[in-house]
């Protein structure tokens, strides 16, 4: 039977480094770059009688992370040993969280912006929310680099405070786990706790995925696809595993609960091991911390929750008049909501018209060039003042983004200066009519037209007025003023 006839059940597993200055159980730097196992000490180096101190604000910043998800928070959290016996934990354990985590419950939803671009027009659950089964803090292993015939272990990310964020299994497709990894990518970051990049190995995704032909058929054995470094590899790692797992089962081969690997050059999953369970790992309570009360926390980190993305969303609509799609452009990045609220604080102008500008021109340019709104070269100030500049009619629209043009490459300058120095001022009002006037009784075949009922040739009339006045008119202001000479 095609893949399409079973029933796809999707989990997700998603580690997240919380943005702090040190690491979770000890004073060392979570700096990233630096020299490889530079931030090292006797307790992330896990040396005999090295006690191990929590790292306060880590934990305050899971429970704001539980906060913007809709967790709710044990009055009593508590650690768990976990045995690990891997080189990139040096320990042989790893410090975790196993019955009593730090939130619990909550889910995230899938906004349809998050979905990728090809996507976006079928969305099957629109407004879906995909539950939390729990956030626990633990702290991260080491880098492994593997070259072909040894590993080197870089022990500077031994340590980070990282969060496990781990769904219910309620994804049913590659494109929702792709949108449910950006819209919590989104929190994460309008909340301040991660900047989440991937590319850095911030946020790692493990996916748990099962086919059953029938709904009421209990779940099929699950793989697990291990440490997924980027939302497309996600994608493409679970299209091709429902497909594999689908193969196989119409050949009747029983799936075994495992962990494969992707392999994006390949474009294949491959067998790592057979899976453990829990009990595999030896669960035991922490010797060396105590249980925390988290009242304090929770009350503290209350006071720092941010407007997140969708409530953004819904006031730019409300407050600003703009369309769901244009909000959810610039609130698909908080730096990019920022720079436009910047904008439209700066100026008078229509916040519709600053929204069409830096999504059509300002995004433009910047897709070009490969950079980030907050590489951008022009201040939310110099955007305001080019657009007030095509409001009052000092420029058209054209002559509006020639003036920007120039102002991503001077950016100290005004907007009005560098008009000036293009040759956009205004031509008199007098003058203007003067010119009008003659290109109007030069022409008298192609008024005799415009009259007789073709109006769009009064755009060829504009087009003389603009060549006359060398490109200083505003050709919307002239286009007016002719069709009021002319009484259309």
């Amino acid at each position: 039977m095609p893949a399409s006839d079973y029933i796809v059940t999707i989990g997700l597993e998603v580690h997240c480094q919380i943005k702090t200055q040190t690491k979770m159980f000890c004073a060392c730097p979570t700096s990233f770059g630096d020299e490889p196992n530079s931030n090292t000490c006797p307790t992330c180096m896990g040396l005999p009688g090295a006690l191990p101190v929590l790292n306060k604000w880590a934990i305050e910043q899971t429970i704001l992370t539980g906060m913007l998800v809709g967790c709710s928070t044990p009055e009593i959290t508590v650690w768990d040993r976990k045995s690990y016996f891997y080189p990139d934990m040096p320990k042989n354990f790893q410090t975790t969280q196993m019955d009593i985590p730090v939130c619990l419950g909550g889910g995230v939803p899938l906004y349809d912006h998050a979905y990728a671009k090809d996507a976006q027009k079928n969305i099957a659950s629109p407004g879906k929310i995909v539950r939390l089964n729990r956030i626990h803090l633990e702290e991260d292993v080491a880098k492994s680099t593997h070259l072909g015939g040894a590993s080197l272990i870089d022990f500077n990310r031994a340590g980070t405070p990282l969060m496990e964020i781990v769904t219910e299994p309620d994804l049913d497709s590659a494109d929702e786990a792709y949108a449910y990894l950006k819209s919590l990518q989104q929190i994460l970051v309008y909340g301040g706790i991660s900047d989440a990049d991937m590319d850095k190995g911030q946020m790692r995704c493990d996916v748990n995925i099962s086919l059953r032909k029938n709904a009421d058929d209990p779940l099929g054995d699950k793989v697990e696809l291990k440490n997924l470094n980027s939302t497309g590899a996600v994608r493409r790692a679970i299209r091709y595993e429902i497909l594999r797992q689908a193969d196989e089962l119409d050949q009747g081969i029983a799936q075994v609960q495992s962990t494969r690997r992707w392999d994006d050059d390949l474009g294949e999953t491959q067998m790592m091991r057979t899976k453990e369970d829990a009990h595999d790992y030896r669960y035991f309570p922490c010797p060396d911390l105590l249980p925390v009360e988290t009242k304090d926390l929770v009350e503290s980190a209350s006071k720092r929750r941010p407007e997140l993305p969708h409530e953004k969303i819904a006031r730019f609509e409300s407050d600003h008049k703009l369309s769901y799609y244009d909000a959810s452009v610039l609130c698909a990045e908080a730096d990019l909501a920022n720079y436009y609220e910047k904008t439209v604080a700066a100026t008078s102008a229509p916040q519709k018209k600053i929204a069409n500008w830096i999504i059509n021109i300002l995004l433009g340019r910047l897709n070009e060039e490969s950079l980030t709104i907050s590489e951008c070269t022009i201040s939310p100030e110099g955007t305001a003042a080019t657009v007030e500049l095509i409001e009052a009619g000092t420029v058209s629209n054209n002559q509006g983004k020639e003036v920007y043009d120039a102002l991503w490459n001077a950016p100290d300058k005004a907007p009005a200066d560098i008009a000036k120095e293009l040759g956009y001022e205004p031509a008199d009002s007098s003058e203007l009519e003067g010119i009008i006037d003659e290109i109007i009784t030069a022409n008298p075949d192609k008024v005799a037209e415009i009259t007789g009922g073709n109006p769009k040739m009064a755009n060829w009339l504009t087009g003389q007025v603009m060549k006359a006045s060398k490109g200083k008119a505003n050709p919307k202001i002239v286009t007016g003023i002719i069709s009021q000479k002319l009484g259309l």
